[in-house]
Parts: structure tokens; C-alpha cells; sequence
């Protein structure tokens, strides 16, 4: 049986992507090109890394709507299954983006997890992180998007603000121990399943391990 995570491909580099990819693979549900692989390598790396599993397309496109539909648009034939944009853009180009990829998982970002209260601040917007990502949660919702993305301290309460049917995926997962690196807002795996999450995105306690199949393998075994 394979874990409900997304394993975060995070390097230039083709051949150590699609390495990880394989070695992962058995024991994960998703994998994850983010925007180092995806503009070091080009398009044609989703389908090298693939394994046999969905993918998650993490480009986080945000624009204005006509050009964030060009983008969908673009890169549906690599068939992702989650491509996201982030909900700052507005109701306007979630949807767009809805339209133009009729056949994939639009995903809109909330707040990114390397950003706190302070953080959010400084960019002018008041008020605890919880609140943007309800709001922004929402507005992706109503605009179509099919998944949504936000820290695990928040995804039970955007599941109780969205309800059933939405995917919930929490970056910022660390196993208990691990090094937070530059995530602000996190939890545990077992924490962020027990939250209410369905897909956790986790990279570097996995693939900057030794053996990162292994690391897979045990971190998946753990949580079944």
C-alpha cells in the first residue's frame, strides 16, 4: 500500500529527480515537480519522473487571468494531476485556469508555510495566518479549484470552511525531530493526517536521506 504523500523533487538535476522518482515511487501516492526541476529541466521531465504515479505540477502560476490560462493551458497534455495557481490572484484567475485545464486538479496556494504571522505583516496583511488562508480558501473554492494547499496548523479549519469533496494538501510536514529549514508553519505527518489532510508534501527529510527509497518506505510504513 502506498502513503498519501507527495514527495517533493527539489534539484536541477533530471537524472537525480527521475532517481528519486524510481526509488520512491513503490511506497508514495504522488510526486511532486516544483519550479527548480521543472524550468532546469523543461517539460519533458514530468513525464521522465512519472513512475508510474500522479503527479504534482507545483508551478504556483499567478497573473493575470488570460496569461495564467495560457499557462493551464500549456501544460495539460503532461497530464498532471494537480497543477497549482496561487488564490492571491484572485477569483477571476483560479477560474481561468479552471477552464482552460478542464482535466486537471487546479490547486490553489493559500499562504505559503515559510510565511508567518510577521511575514504576512509585512506584505500588509493584517491579522493571523489562519484568516488569510480561510479567506483565500474559499474564494479558490468558489472559483472552481478542485484542491487547495495550506500549512497543517490550518487544514482542519479549511476543511470545516470548504467541507468534503476538496483535496487538502499541507506542505511543511516533518517527521518529529527533523529539521524545519525555512518552513515557519508545521506539524508531524501523523499530525497533519489526524488535521484532516489528504496528500502531504514532504522533500528533503526524504530525499536528503541516504537511501531515500528506504526513507519513503519507512516513513510510509509509520503512518499505515
Amino acid at each position: 500500500m502506498t502513503a498519501p504523500i507527495a514527495v517533493a523533487l527539489d534539484t536541477p538535476q533530471a537524472a537525480i529527480a527521475a532517481g528519486w522518482a524510481a526509488a520512491v515511487a513503490p511506497h508514495v501516492q504522488v510526486l511532486k515537480v516544483g519550479l527548480e526541476l521543472f524550468c532546469a529541466t523543461g517539460p519533458e521531465i514530468v513525464e521522465r519522473v512519472r513512475s508510474g504515479r500522479e503527479v504534482f505540477l507545483d508551478l504556483k502560476l499567478h497573473d493575470i487571468p488570460h496569461t495564467v490560462a495560457g499557462a493551464a493551458r500549456a501544460v495539460a497534455p503532461l497530464r498532471p494531476r494537480f497543477l497549482t495557481v496561487h488564490a492571491a490572484g484572485g477569483a477571476d484567475m483560479v477560474r481561468a485556469a479552471v477552464d482552460a485545464a478542464p482535466d486537471v486538479t487546479i490547486t490553489a496556494i493559500t499562504v505559503l508555510t515559510s510565511l508567518s504571522a510577521a511575514h504576512l505583516q509585512a506584505i500588509g496583511l493584517a491579522g493571523p495566518p489562519l484568516d488569510a488562508v480561510r479567506r483565500l480558501a474559499a474564494l479558490a473554492v468558489g472559483a472552481g479549484a478542485g484542491a487547495l494547499v495550506c500549512s497543517p496548523q490550518e487544514v482542519a479549519a479549511v476543511r470545516a470552511e470548504v467541507g468534503a469533496g476538496i483535496v487538502l494538501i499541507t506542505p511543511g510536514v516533518r517527521p518529529a525531530g527533523a529539521d524545519a529549514g525555512d518552513q515557519a508553519r508545521t506539524a508531524t505527518p501523523e499530525q497533519a493526517l489526524a488535521n484532516g489532510a489528504d496528500l502531504l508534501v514532504i522533500g528533503r527529510p526524504i530525499t536528503g536521506a541516504a537511501d531515500p527509497g528506504q526513507a519513503a518506505a519507512a516513513l510510509a510504513a509509520s503512518l499505515g
